[in-house]
């Protein structure tokens, strides 16, 4: 306990070990949060969801944060569903038809017209389909038509695909024809704020048969994250990405250095052969392309992150690192305390485990700390050349999918500049602590 109490007295000397450990400690609050609140399944079901699951969400729409650097706020998602009494809806059966009147106010606080408006609806109906006729009242009083259709079980109203809705509206589209004032006094078109309502008119031709509909106002801004070009709300990559590469990053750097270590150890104890045979499957494998090796796996083999993780494993523990653990082993081998212990007849295993490798692991945190970031990179750069995990939701994919959708050509930076900001926040984290532990287990610099 003096050593641990020792050992965080000294770490807490320097403040950049203090500010990486607490954004470290917070990235794993995060990560166990983010598999608590959102479970694996559920994660890959919404990250892997078409149109269907996301109906309710604009495409590339930037974070609601945005709104605070703009002088006009970018338009917030509305969504109204009968079904559920967002609204008001009223029945009146008389002369064998029910008569359905479905309204949903709302009050438009942009300037800035909104993405996208649709209507979708539900009805229960044996054999006759209900009719709807839509109308939309706007601020101005203008009372807008905008369609009359008869509506099966389930059925999409974009009013973006109505042509005879666009004619009817000068030829501009619904997003603006709707909600721009007429006629425009300026060249620049913009929303009128205020309180509008659409209202759904209904008629059933059965008893017992009934009309819902849910209405969405996309607009421009969503969520903490923003959206991409499948309405996938980023969120959801940016939080599991979180404990993937926490994952991948610990579990690569565990299973590199410990091995590495261990197999230099038995190798300078046992010498002779064995040793000779471990220092030229190295030097071997320190001229293999590491990268090049990982891009064929992927290409032609498999791209899990599990398959490039044991790859990564299988590369990297026959390493440079392997001929420095050599050097200091050769140095322990000769010391007193070794040789007492061979003396009253200890087992070579014995030795190894408990004479050899416990004096190098305060020289091995340090290196252990600074390559988990070293690994979550390359996680993320193999991502970011298409070998990436096609299942997970990780933030190399975010950027990737970015990258290759034209986010930064068309101005959506947030889609690859938060993760980018997350991956460079990761590493400065644990670089800060690995430099400061190498200062507090290496005397040669500790003064430096």
């Amino acid at each position: 306990m003096s050593n641990i109490r020792r050992f965080f007295s000294d770490l807490s000397q320097y403040p950049s070990a203090v500010i990486g450990m607490v954004l470290i400690f917070l990235l794993i609050a995060f990560s166990i949060y983010t598999v608590i609140a959102l479970p694996y399944n559920e994660a890959i079901a919404l990250w892997r969801g078409d149109e269907n699951v996301w109906y309710k969400t604009p495409k590339t729409a930037q974070p609601t944060w945005i709104n605070w650097f703009l002088q006009d706020d970018l338009p917030e998602t509305f969504i109204f569903n009968s079904a559920t009494d967002e609204g008001t809806k009223t029945e009146e059966y008389s002369n064998e038809t029910n008569k359905i009147l479905i309204s949903f106010p709302f009050e438009y606080n942009s300037k800035d017209f909104p993405q996208e408006v649709s209507l979708f609806f539900t009805s229960e109906f044996e054999s006759k389909e209900p009719f709807v006729s839509v109308k939309i009242i706007t601020p101005d009083g203008r009372e807008i038509k905008v369609g009359s259709f008869a509506v099966g079980k389930t059925q999409t109203y974009r009013f973006s695909q109505d042509q005879k809705l666009q004619r009817r509206l000068q030829g501009n589209s619904p997003e603006q024809g709707i909600f721009m004032q007429l006629p425009s006094d300026t060249e620049q078109l913009t929303a009128v704020p205020g309180k509008y309502e659409v209202i759904v008119e209904g008629v059933a031709f059965e008893e017992n048969s009934t009309v819902d509909a849910e209405l969405v106002v996309y607009g421009k801004v969503y969520g903490w994250a923003g959206t991409d070009h499948r309405r996938r709300d980023i969120s959801i990559a940016l939080m599991w990405g979180a404990p993937i590469a926490l994952a991948f990053g610990l579990l690569a750097a565990i299973g590199t250095t410990f091995t590495t270590m261990i197999i230099a150890a038995f190798g300078t104890w046992y010498g002779g052969w064995v040793d000779e045979v471990i220092q030229r499957i190295t030097e071997v494998n320190l001229v293999l392309p590491f990268l090049s090796i990982l891009i064929m796996v992927g290409t032609f083999y498999s791209r899990s992150l599990w398959v490039i993780l044991f790859c990564v494993i299988a590369l990297s523990i026959f390493g440079g690192a392997i001929k420095g653990f050599r050097a200091i082993f050769l140095q322990i081998k000769e010391a007193p305390y070794v040789e007492a212990a061979r003396a009253y007849g200890a087992s070579n295993m014995r030795i190894v485990m408990q004479y050899l490798v416990p004096r190098i692991i305060p020289l091995l945190i340090p290196q252990l700390v600074i390559l988990i970031p070293a690994n979550v990179f390359l996680e993320a750069s193999l991502t970011l050349i298409g070998l990436g995990d096609p299942v997970l939701p990780t933030w190399g994919k975010l950027i990737y999918d970015g990258y290759r959708n034209g986010a930064l050509v068309q101005g959506q930076y947030y889609w690859v500049m938060e993760p980018s900001f997350i991956l460079l926040l990761t590493g400065l984290s644990f670089a800060m602590v690995g430099f400061s532990l190498d200062r507090i287990f290496n005397p040669r610099l500790r003064g430096v």
